[in-house]
């Protein structure tokens, strides 16, 4: 029976008759310490960020707080909503190193409504699922697509409108984002990430759309370990990973009086 060679290892290769000798080199290991050593030498003033979570459920809250501890400023993020005033995305309003907002919802935050009123924040709508969309098509190399979502409406002016089969439809450009963060609740040492019910939400795609992704993760597990049907987003597309003990807070909590 053939085996393969321990890892690492010389390797002989024959190939048409003659002998070559190959080593294999190891893997740079995907895994940091600590948030802020996950974000080292990755951030710089001006980039753009993808971020994963809806209101406060599944957000890279830990490397959050070490994009702010950063100094990192003058940021396009995008992302569903922007957390809360104090919480999440909300945290980089509160330092002002957020110059762009690209986002499908930002009701719960009072400061991000006083610096787009005030002219101080720009601010870029789109439709839900046209975002998720957008960070969709931009992961998998796609310039454009075209939807009805839109059509008739502020969303689609100044963009390109086209009919098929008698029906408008707006052009939407993928979006390439210079670094995605991201939550999960599983990870493997090689990036493969498995989201927890609903914190799935826009994990996925935001991983997928960043030139570098770091993931944030509540256990890492040995490789193998996770069924990969069980697998939501592939380690191909995450450079970085760091576990780290999640706060978890309620966006809105709900009580009734006790009796």
């Amino acid at each position: 029976m053939e085996t393969r060679p321990a890892a690492f290892e010389p390797v002989q290769v024959s190939f048409d008759g003659s002998t070559a000798r190959y080593t294999l080199a190891p893997m740079p290991s995907k895994v940091y310490d600590s948030p802020a050593a996950a974000l080292h030498a990755i951030t710089r003033d001006g980039i753009t960020i993808a971020v994963g979570g809806f209101g406060l459920c599944g957000i890279p809250e830990q490397l959050i707080l070490a994009l702010r501890d950063s100094g990192a400023k003058g940021l396009t993020a995008i992302s569903n909503n922007a957390g809360v005033d104090d919480w999440g995305l909300g945290l980089l309003l509160k330092t002002r190193q957020i110059r762009k907002m690209i986002s499908s919802y930002v009701g719960e935050n009072a400061e991000f409504e006083r610096q787009f009123m005030a002219q101080e924040l720009e601010l870029e709508f789109n439709p839900q699922g046209t975002l998720a969309e957008r960070m969709r098509a931009g992961g998998a190399g796609i310039a454009g697509f075209y939807t009805k979502t839109g059509v008739g409406t502020v969303v689609a002016d100044g963009k390109e409108t086209k009919e098929f089969d008698g029906e408008t439809y707006v052009l939407e450009r993928g979006i390439r984002a210079d670094l995605s963060l991201v939550k999960a609740w599983k990870a493997d040492a090689t990036g493969n990430l498995v989201y927890r019910k609903t914190a799935r939400n826009f994990n996925p795609m935001v991983a997928m759309c960043g030139k570098i992704c770091v993931a944030e993760v509540e256990e890492i597990v040995p490789i193998g370990s996770i069924d990969p049907d069980q697998i939501h987003t592939p380690g191909i597309f995450v450079d970085r990973i760091v576990q780290t003990v999640s706060e978890k807070r309620i966006e809105q909590r709900t009580v009734r009086a006790r009796n």
